[in-house]
């Protein structure tokens, strides 16, 4: 897959194309949920944090990239497939907030709920009629 040439969300901001942009930041944070998960297991709660955090930047400039590409969501494929691959991130997190501790699930709570709003966003605009 094209993803592992970008390593971090500083080289998918690169992608001139905002659609293909959008997917690289999806696959981004998809790989950063399993680096999170993997630092968890090895007790580094801090790396586990941080890359909690590269999550939502990850998919915040998803869904940025996709308003920049000027088309309208319900028209527009790249919306439905970010909404079902939040949709599917959403469920992750929730797996990985079971496996943590109650101490440490401060920061994987405050990504699932950004994604929350994020995810009930795309949605709104797919379902509505009018941008």
């Amino acid at each position: 897959m094209l993803f592992l040439a970008f390593a971090d969300i500083n080289s998918v901001k690169v992608e001139a194309n905002p659609e293909r942009r959008s997917e690289l930041a999806l696959e981004n944070a998809n790989r950063a949920i399993d680096e999170s998960r993997g630092a968890y297991q090895a007790g580094d709660v801090k790396t586990a944090d941080a890359d909690l955090d590269e999550v939502k930047q990850s998919v915040e400039l998803a869904c940025d990239s996709l308003e920049q590409s000027g088309k309208q969501p319900r028209k527009s494929k790249y919306y439905k497939q970010a909404e079902i691959r939040i949709r599917a991130m959403l469920r992750r997190l929730a797996s990985l907030r079971d496996e943590m501790g109650i101490d440490d699930r401060a920061t994987v709570e405050s990504a699932t709920a950004r994604l929350q709003e994020l995810h009930d966003k795309l949605l709104t605009e797919i379902m509505s009629k009018k941008r």
